[in-house]
């Protein structure tokens, strides 16, 4: 690697520090000092170069991750109330909470959780129940291809699979994040593997897992973070924009699948429907898929995974 690349290597997992940070403590008061030692900055660089790598201000992106969070809850957790979201999400008063839920998703808190919610999703679009397409903000919008205004969800489909609720043990992984596009996710992997393979890191048992950090439903597809990981036995001495990451063990709703690359959008759908008959919802922490195989190495040229949902009881 040239200076260059070491360079812009480092930047970037200190970067990816920084928002491991701000998901493990986003209900916690802002601390831009926290952050730019996270970093291992300067506060003056920290705020520049975050800003620069991001496209956002740390302080934008801290309260985007705090307010998205908050909706993923009023989503999720039906039973509990806006103000116990709001308080529990780090907000230091309701009408702080209100103004800022206003502000990124033009509508009120109670609003959003009474409006429309995606329901599944159909070639990139959201939809709701009734087959209306969504926008991220649980508004009703009409595509540019009219086309698409409206679904039928019987030809959205449902795959059968056995769904269990299970607990899932704690895993460590070395991985290398990738923010956007579901399906460049690759060049994450391949990053991932161009350090694992001289390490010796992956072995004939060795498994993948694709770790989903933020909600597509909620967040905006150029803004969602994905991790393309490596499960290993012990934490690994990393480099540059690969880190360690400790997937927590819990109750997860668990969905087995061998599918096609074509064919992930029909399997986190089958998940969504099994949600509304199941007694449960999402629970905190982030979903993942956990591959079993290499497609290149199937028959059909499948992936055989584990779509895995942290759980708990409606």
């Amino acid at each position: 690697m040239t200076i260059q690349d070491n360079s812009r290597a480092e930047y970037i997992s200190r970067i990816n520090k920084v928002m491991h940070y701000v998901d493990e403590h986003f209900c916690e008061p802002l601390n831009l000092g926290k952050l730019a030692e996270v970093a291992n900055f300067s506060p003056f660089h920290f705020h520049r170069i975050f800003t620069a790598m991001t496209g956002e201000t740390p302080a934008d992106f801290f309260i985007r991750i705090r307010t998205e969070k908050a909706a993923q809850q009023l989503n999720d957790s039906t039973s509990k109330n806006v103000s116990d979201i709001a308080y529990e999400c780090g907000f230091s008063s309701m009408p702080v909470f209100a103004r800022t839920f206003r502000k990124h998703f033009g509508m009120s808190a109670s609003a959003y959780r009474k409006a429309e919610k995606p329901y599944v999703v159909k070639g990139g679009v959201y939809y709701s129940k009734n087959g209306q397409p969504l926008s991220k903000k649980s508004q009703i919008y009409v595509p540019l291809n009219n086309e698409l205004c409206s679904i039928n969800l019987k030809q959205v489909i449902i795959m059968e699979t056995n769904v269990v609720v299970k607990e899932m043990p704690e895993m460590k992984a070395v991985y290398c994040r990738h923010t956007g596009n579901f399906n460049e996710i690759y060049k994450a992997y391949g990053r991932l593997m161009q350090f694992a393979c001289p390490r010796g890191l992956v072995k004939p048992d060795s498994h993948t897992l694709t770790l989903y950090h933020d909600d597509p439903a909620v967040t905006e597809i150029e803004k969602v973070r994905q991790s393309a990981c490596l499960v290993v036995e012990n934490e690994v001495k990393t480099d540059g924009e690969i880190g360690n990451i400790t997937i927590p063990g819990g109750k997860y709703a668990v969905g087995h699948f061998e599918i096609l690359v074509t064919e992930f959008e029909e399997a986190w759908n089958t998940m969504c429907v099994w949600f509304t008959e199941s007694g449960y919802e999402p629970g905190e922490g982030c979903p993942y898929e956990f591959y079993y195989c290499d497609p290149e190495n199937h028959p059909e040229n499948k992936f055989v995974l584990d779509i895995c949902i942290p759980v708990k009881t409606l």
